[in-house]
Protein backbone atom coordinates (compact mmCIF):
# COMPACT_ATOMS: atom_id res chain seq x y z
CA UNK A 1 0.00 0.00 0.00
CA UNK A 2 1.30 3.51 -0.81
CA UNK A 3 1.82 6.37 1.73
CA UNK A 4 -2.13 7.21 2.18
CA UNK A 5 -4.15 9.38 4.30
CA UNK A 6 -7.61 9.07 3.91
CA UNK A 7 -10.68 12.02 5.26
CA UNK A 8 -13.86 11.57 6.21
CA UNK A 9 -15.56 14.46 3.38
CA UNK A 10 -14.43 16.88 0.72
CA UNK A 11 -14.22 19.92 2.80
CA UNK A 12 -11.34 18.19 5.87
CA UNK A 13 -9.82 16.87 2.74
CA UNK A 14 -9.60 20.03 1.04
CA UNK A 15 -8.14 21.25 3.58
CA UNK A 16 -5.93 18.68 4.87
CA UNK A 17 -4.40 18.96 1.39
CA UNK A 18 -4.02 22.79 1.52
CA UNK A 19 -2.32 22.54 4.74
CA UNK A 20 0.26 20.03 3.04
CA UNK A 21 1.14 22.43 0.04
CA UNK A 22 1.83 25.00 2.70
CA UNK A 23 3.64 23.10 5.08
CA UNK A 24 5.87 22.11 1.78
CA UNK A 25 6.28 25.47 0.69
CA UNK A 26 7.89 26.74 3.89
CA UNK A 27 9.77 23.22 3.99
CA UNK A 28 11.44 23.95 0.67
CA UNK A 29 11.74 28.07 1.31
CA UNK A 30 13.58 27.25 4.68
CA UNK A 31 15.64 25.03 2.69
CA UNK A 32 16.41 26.13 -0.60
CA UNK A 33 14.86 29.54 -0.62
CA UNK A 34 12.81 28.92 -3.28
CA UNK A 35 9.43 26.54 -3.69
CA UNK A 36 8.74 25.11 -7.51
CA UNK A 37 5.11 23.58 -7.60
CA UNK A 38 3.68 21.69 -10.82
CA UNK A 39 -0.22 22.41 -10.49
CA UNK A 40 -2.55 20.44 -12.62
CA UNK A 41 -6.21 21.23 -14.03
CA UNK A 42 -9.40 19.40 -13.77
CA UNK A 43 -12.10 19.79 -10.92
CA UNK A 44 -10.35 18.21 -8.36
CA UNK A 45 -7.80 20.37 -7.42
CA UNK A 46 -10.08 23.34 -7.67
CA UNK A 47 -11.48 23.23 -3.74
CA UNK A 48 -7.76 22.90 -2.77
CA UNK A 49 -6.92 26.21 -4.98
CA UNK A 50 -9.82 28.08 -3.57
CA UNK A 51 -8.40 27.13 0.46
CA UNK A 52 -5.05 27.94 -0.91
CA UNK A 53 -6.34 31.61 -1.81
CA UNK A 54 -8.00 32.47 1.63
CA UNK A 55 -6.20 34.51 4.02
CA UNK A 56 -5.88 32.10 6.54
CA UNK A 57 -3.63 29.88 3.86
CA UNK A 58 -2.46 32.77 2.03
CA UNK A 59 -0.97 34.39 4.62
CA UNK A 60 1.22 31.37 5.86
CA UNK A 61 3.48 31.20 2.19
CA UNK A 62 6.17 33.61 0.44
CA UNK A 63 4.97 34.08 -2.39
CA UNK A 64 7.56 36.16 -3.55
CA UNK A 65 9.61 32.67 -3.23
CA UNK A 66 7.17 30.45 -5.23
CA UNK A 67 7.41 29.26 -8.91
CA UNK A 68 4.40 27.94 -10.34
CA UNK A 69 4.73 25.56 -13.11
CA UNK A 70 1.82 22.84 -14.65
CA UNK A 71 1.83 19.22 -14.66
CA UNK A 72 -0.07 19.35 -18.47
CA UNK A 73 -2.30 21.80 -20.24
CA UNK A 74 -5.27 21.62 -23.21
CA UNK A 75 -4.19 22.64 -26.66
CA UNK A 76 -6.12 26.07 -26.20
CA UNK A 77 -5.83 29.91 -25.40
CA UNK A 78 -5.28 30.86 -22.17
CA UNK A 79 -8.90 32.75 -21.98
CA UNK A 80 -10.31 28.93 -23.24
CA UNK A 81 -12.45 27.90 -20.81
CA UNK A 82 -10.75 24.40 -20.85
CA UNK A 83 -7.78 25.81 -20.18
CA UNK A 84 -6.11 24.53 -17.02
CA UNK A 85 -3.92 27.33 -16.25
CA UNK A 86 -7.29 29.60 -16.59
CA UNK A 87 -8.75 27.24 -13.84
CA UNK A 88 -5.79 28.05 -11.54
CA UNK A 89 -5.70 31.57 -12.39
CA UNK A 90 -9.09 32.09 -11.42
CA UNK A 91 -8.88 29.93 -8.22
CA UNK A 92 -5.89 30.85 -7.14
CA UNK A 93 -3.03 32.82 -8.80
CA UNK A 94 -5.03 35.64 -8.86
CA UNK A 95 -5.85 35.66 -5.02
CA UNK A 96 -2.11 35.58 -4.27
CA UNK A 97 0.59 38.21 -4.25
CA UNK A 98 2.81 35.88 -6.62
CA UNK A 99 4.68 38.03 -9.23
CA UNK A 100 3.13 37.01 -13.19
CA UNK A 101 7.36 36.19 -14.36
CA UNK A 102 7.02 33.87 -11.35
CA UNK A 103 4.19 31.65 -13.19
CA UNK A 104 5.05 29.52 -16.15
CA UNK A 105 2.33 28.19 -18.01
CA UNK A 106 2.64 26.03 -20.94
CA UNK A 107 1.73 27.68 -24.51
CA UNK A 108 -1.38 25.75 -25.14
CA UNK A 109 -1.97 28.04 -28.00
CA UNK A 110 0.83 26.80 -30.08
CA UNK A 111 1.94 24.11 -32.27
CA UNK A 112 2.15 21.84 -29.62
CA UNK A 113 5.51 20.19 -30.24
CA UNK A 114 6.95 24.08 -30.29
CA UNK A 115 4.86 24.22 -26.81
CA UNK A 116 6.37 21.11 -25.52
CA UNK A 117 9.86 22.03 -26.60
CA UNK A 118 9.82 25.59 -24.93
CA UNK A 119 8.52 24.47 -21.70
CA UNK A 120 11.31 21.69 -21.25
CA UNK A 121 13.77 25.07 -21.73
CA UNK A 122 11.40 27.00 -19.12
CA UNK A 123 11.97 24.52 -16.39
CA UNK A 124 15.29 24.71 -16.18
CA UNK A 125 15.29 29.14 -16.54
CA UNK A 126 16.28 30.78 -13.46
CA UNK A 127 13.73 32.80 -11.61
CA UNK A 128 14.89 35.99 -10.07
CA UNK A 129 17.15 35.29 -7.00
CA UNK A 130 17.42 31.91 -8.61
CA UNK A 131 20.27 32.30 -10.19
CA UNK A 132 22.91 31.02 -7.42
CA UNK A 133 21.14 27.64 -8.34
CA UNK A 134 22.81 24.73 -10.61
CA UNK A 135 20.97 23.32 -13.10
CA UNK A 136 20.00 20.35 -11.97
CA UNK A 137 18.20 22.28 -8.74
CA UNK A 138 16.96 24.96 -11.15
CA UNK A 139 15.21 21.96 -13.32
CA UNK A 140 13.19 19.82 -10.10
CA UNK A 141 9.88 20.23 -8.76
CA UNK A 142 9.55 20.48 -5.08
CA UNK A 143 6.03 19.16 -5.82
CA UNK A 144 4.38 17.83 -8.53
CA UNK A 145 -0.04 18.25 -7.47
CA UNK A 146 -1.39 15.28 -9.51
CA UNK A 147 -5.12 13.85 -9.42
CA UNK A 148 -6.16 11.05 -11.22
CA UNK A 149 -9.09 10.60 -14.01
CA UNK A 150 -11.63 7.80 -13.92
CA UNK A 151 -9.01 5.15 -16.61
CA UNK A 152 -6.44 5.99 -14.00
CA UNK A 153 -4.83 8.90 -16.29
CA UNK A 154 -2.62 11.85 -14.22
CA UNK A 155 -1.37 14.99 -16.05
CA UNK A 156 -2.01 13.89 -19.90
CA UNK A 157 -0.64 10.86 -19.86
CA UNK A 158 -3.80 8.53 -20.63
CA UNK A 159 -3.63 4.76 -20.91
CA UNK A 160 -2.23 2.97 -24.20
CA UNK A 161 0.15 5.81 -24.20
CA UNK A 162 3.77 5.10 -25.37
CA UNK A 163 4.68 8.51 -22.92
CA UNK A 164 3.61 6.71 -20.13
CA UNK A 165 6.76 5.02 -20.79
CA UNK A 166 9.17 8.02 -21.94
CA UNK A 167 13.04 7.55 -20.85
CA UNK A 168 14.01 10.81 -21.28
CA UNK A 169 12.11 13.47 -22.53
CA UNK A 170 11.01 15.41 -20.07
CA UNK A 171 8.08 17.43 -21.78
CA UNK A 172 5.84 16.03 -24.35
CA UNK A 173 3.13 17.21 -26.75
CA UNK A 174 0.47 14.45 -27.26
CA UNK A 175 -2.51 13.42 -28.77
CA UNK A 176 -5.63 12.62 -26.62
CA UNK A 177 -7.82 10.31 -29.54
CA UNK A 178 -10.68 10.14 -27.32
CA UNK A 179 -10.92 13.56 -26.58
CA UNK A 180 -9.87 14.69 -30.62
CA UNK A 181 -7.69 16.97 -28.59
CA UNK A 182 -3.64 17.75 -28.47
CA UNK A 183 -2.68 18.54 -24.83
CA UNK A 184 1.33 19.17 -23.50
CA UNK A 185 2.43 17.49 -20.88
CA UNK A 186 5.00 16.42 -18.36
CA UNK A 187 6.46 12.71 -18.51
CA UNK A 188 7.34 10.60 -15.90
CA UNK A 189 10.51 11.53 -16.69
CA UNK A 190 10.04 14.94 -14.74
CA UNK A 191 7.44 14.15 -12.60
CA UNK A 192 9.59 11.47 -10.86
CA UNK A 193 12.58 13.75 -10.12
CA UNK A 194 10.06 15.63 -7.83
CA UNK A 195 11.17 16.01 -4.15
CA UNK A 196 7.45 15.48 -3.86
CA UNK A 197 4.39 13.76 -5.39
CA UNK A 198 0.41 14.26 -3.89
CA UNK A 199 -2.11 12.56 -5.60
CA UNK A 200 -5.45 14.45 -4.97
CA UNK A 201 -8.48 11.82 -5.23
CA UNK A 202 -12.31 12.42 -4.52
CA UNK A 203 -15.28 10.38 -4.95
CA UNK A 204 -17.05 7.31 -5.37
CA UNK A 205 -16.49 7.02 -9.56
CA UNK A 206 -12.74 7.31 -8.52
CA UNK A 207 -12.84 3.80 -6.24
CA UNK A 208 -12.51 1.22 -8.98
CA UNK A 209 -9.54 2.80 -10.72
CA UNK A 210 -7.69 3.67 -7.03
CA UNK A 211 -8.44 0.37 -6.18
CA UNK A 212 -6.34 -0.88 -9.97
CA UNK A 213 -3.74 1.77 -9.26
CA UNK A 214 -2.61 0.82 -5.79
CA UNK A 215 -3.63 -2.90 -5.10
CA UNK A 216 -3.81 -4.25 -8.68
CA UNK A 217 -0.91 -5.06 -10.84
CA UNK A 218 1.29 -3.19 -11.48
CA UNK A 219 0.65 -2.08 -15.58
CA UNK A 220 1.47 1.36 -15.81
CA UNK A 221 0.28 1.59 -19.73
CA UNK A 222 -2.82 0.45 -18.71
CA UNK A 223 -3.08 3.04 -15.19
CA UNK A 224 -0.28 5.38 -16.16
CA UNK A 225 -0.73 6.56 -12.31
CA UNK A 226 1.12 3.41 -11.63
CA UNK A 227 3.58 4.98 -13.49
CA UNK A 228 4.56 7.64 -11.30
CA UNK A 229 7.31 6.48 -8.38
CA UNK A 230 9.54 9.24 -7.86
CA UNK A 231 13.20 8.36 -7.73
CA UNK A 232 14.39 10.17 -4.90
CA UNK A 233 11.37 11.76 -3.04
CA UNK A 234 7.87 11.04 -1.18
CA UNK A 235 4.77 10.07 -2.64
CA UNK A 236 1.40 10.55 -0.81
CA UNK A 237 -2.12 9.83 -1.69
CA UNK A 238 -4.89 12.54 -0.20
CA UNK A 239 -8.12 10.88 -0.78
CA UNK A 240 -11.59 11.12 0.55
CA UNK A 241 -13.68 8.37 1.92
CA UNK A 242 -15.74 7.71 -0.90
CA UNK A 243 -12.72 6.91 -3.37
CA UNK A 244 -11.40 4.79 -0.78
CA UNK A 245 -14.25 2.76 -0.64
CA UNK A 246 -12.73 -0.57 -1.93
CA UNK A 247 -9.23 -0.28 -1.08
CA UNK A 248 -8.98 -3.41 1.47
CA UNK A 249 -5.46 -1.97 3.09
CA UNK A 250 -6.74 1.78 3.84
CA UNK A 251 -6.70 3.14 6.94
CA UNK A 252 -9.53 4.41 8.70
CA UNK A 253 -10.29 8.31 7.65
Amino acid sequence: MADLSVYPDSETWARAAADAVVALASEAIAARGRFRVALSGGGTPQPVYRRLAEASCRSRVDWSRVSVFFADERCVAPEDARSNYGMVREALLAHVPIAPTRVHRMRGEEDPERAATEYAQVLDAPDDGDERLDAAQRGRLDLALLGMGRDGHTASLFPGMAVVLEPRRRVAAVHVEALAMWRVTLTPVALNAARHVLFLVTGSEKAEPLRCVLEGPDVPTAWPAQAIRPHDGSLLWLVDAAAAAQLTGAPPP
